[in-house]
């Protein structure tokens, strides 16, 4: 009978069964179960649940089966912990309102039922071929930073437009309890006063640990106490899900569905490579995240992150939910917040957490295992489009933000800008071919140049803003010291 075997030596990899370019981990056997984190997960998969509305909005789903889709998503998540790779996953949130605006051009039932299909499909295939082959990384490397921060910003501004446009289901519906949650989760996530003072408590340094759940709780009170949402039936019992009707209704193998033609995979595959620039920035990430726990550890558990065995997950779990459950969030390597929680959980030492491992896979049984807990689901039901709203705000928030710092030069800040516009008024595909004119036109013998170590002193237009700028202050400092004398 197997036992524990997941004590290693200060300093080593994790136990493990060796499997290809995976490591098989089983849960108690290779790494030790941490509570804290599972706990944790229980009350994280609220957020998880955010997706339900979005896929009843856009397909036309009953909520048992976007549950049951939500479900299926839940166990590929506990394939990477489970197969080497160190990380929470989540989904491609940034893209999300992409893929929405472009299914929005099919109508709702079967013609979008197969872009969905053909896109999670592409996608996975894509992400799987450029994690094997090791090309991931030489693919983000062409595309100009000025590209890469248009998609970025326009993401950004979708997510905020899906929650704000005009007669739509979310603002327009719940406009106080947004706006309290939304203000609250913003004062603990980026508040400056807030990280002034989060480090004197422990009890707000847990809540900021807990990222949107506790507007999310907030949101359970607010909304039935401004008359927007009803209180909270709570149930008890276990969620049934509904496989059978998954299955033959809802995808490619139904005869009300079927499988997608050639023709959608050609026109989705603009969109599909801006998703993958999106996907990729999130592994970027990552790799940042786990190598800075791994030196507050001093080494003693050698735990590394592969970008290739995350793009081969990735596209093996979007292959997959494209046949067996398409799913609007996709399936993405990274859910950044709480990969940051569980980092900085690791940092404490091994007491705390005795593998990197044990905890993101500990995290993920429990948001597995929340799924199918009614009170739980039950509770934040009525909530679902808050939760979804202050997700993409959120998101908005952070995709805008890194799409600025993306951008090296102010030629980059204004093909980011046109990029963003063209990306959220007329889709993935004019979007490319306007920046890379732009680019073309712009930078010249440039365009090809490494976008990662580009010089902006070698850019006129930064070097004359930079300078007007600097005269500028030197002309304000000269009449300020004129005026003091």
């Amino acid at each position: 009978m197997l036992g524990p075997i997941f004590q290693r030596e200060h300093g080593s990899v994790q136990p493990h069964i060796p499997l290809g370019p995976f490591q098989l981990r089983l849960p108690f056997i290779h790494y030790r179960f941490e509570l804290p984190d599972y706990i944790q997960g229980l009350m994280m998969c609220a957020v998880c649940l955010g997706i339900i509305p979005i896929l009843q909005e856009y397909l036309g789903m009953p909520f048992e089966v976007a549950i049951t889709i939500v479900i299926l998503n839940g166990f590929l998540y506990l394939w990477h912990s489970h197969l080497g790779d160190p990380v929470v996953p989540g989904w491609i949130t940034p893209a999300i309102p992409l893929l929405l605006l472009w299914l929005k051009t099919f109508p709702e039932g079967v013609e979008r039922m197969h872009a969905l299909i053909a896109f999670e499909m592409e996608l996975g295939i894509v992400a799987f071929f450029l994690g094997a082959t090791g090309l991931a990384k030489r693919f983000v490397a062409v595309v100009p930073d000025a590209l890469k921060a248009g998609i970025l910003l326009g993401a950004g501004i979708a997510a905020v437009r899906l929650v704000f446009e005009t007669g739509g289901k979310y603002f327009a519906k719940y406009p106080w309890t947004i706006s309290i949650s939304i203000g609250f989760a913003f004062y603990i996530l980026f508040s400056n006063h807030f990280k002034s003072i989060r480090n004197r408590h422990a009890l707000l340094r847990y809540l900021s640990d807990l990222g949107l759940l506790p507007a999310l709780v907030l949101a359970v009170f607010v909304a039935p106490l401004v008359g927007e949402l009803p209180w909270p039936d709570i149930q008890w019992g276990f969620t049934v899900p509904q496989f059978a009707t998954l299955f033959h209704e809802w995808t490619p193998f139904s005869e009300r569905i079927g499988f997608p033609s050639f023709a959608l995979f050609a026109d989705c595959f603009p969109l599909v490579m801006a998703t993958y620039v999106v996907l990729f920035g999130e592994l970027i990430q990552a790799e940042a995240l786990i190598d800075e726990a791994r030196e507050f550890r001093h080494g003693d558990e050698n735990v590394h992150y592969n970008a290739s065995r995350n793009n081969i997950i990735c596209g093996l779990r979007n292959m997959f939910m494209s046949v067996f459950g398409p799913d609007l969030s996709m399936c993405g390597p990274l859910w950044a917040a709480m990969q940051v929680v569980t980092c900085e959980r690791y940092k404490h030492g091994r007491k705390a957490m005795d593998s990197l491992f044990g905890g993101v896979a500990s995290f993920r049984l429990g948001t597995f295992t929340g799924y199918f807990l009614m009170p739980i689901v039950t509770l934040v039901k009525p909530i679902l489009p808050i939760a979804l709203s202050l997700t993409m705000l959120v998101q908005g928030y952070v995709a805008v933000r890194i799409g600025i710092l993306k951008a090296r030069t102010f030629n980059d800040l204004g093909v980011a800008g046109i990029v963003g516009a063209v990306l959220i008024s007329r889709g993935a595909g004019y979007a490319f071919g306007v920046g890379i004119i732009l680019c073309i036109l712009i930078y010249g013998r440039d365009f090809f140049r490494n976008w990662g170590t580009y010089d902006r002193a070698r850019d006129p237009v930064f070097n004359t803003q930079a300078q007007a700028e600097i005269d500028a202050a030197e002309e304000l400092a000269g009449k300020s010291k004129a005026a003091a004398e």
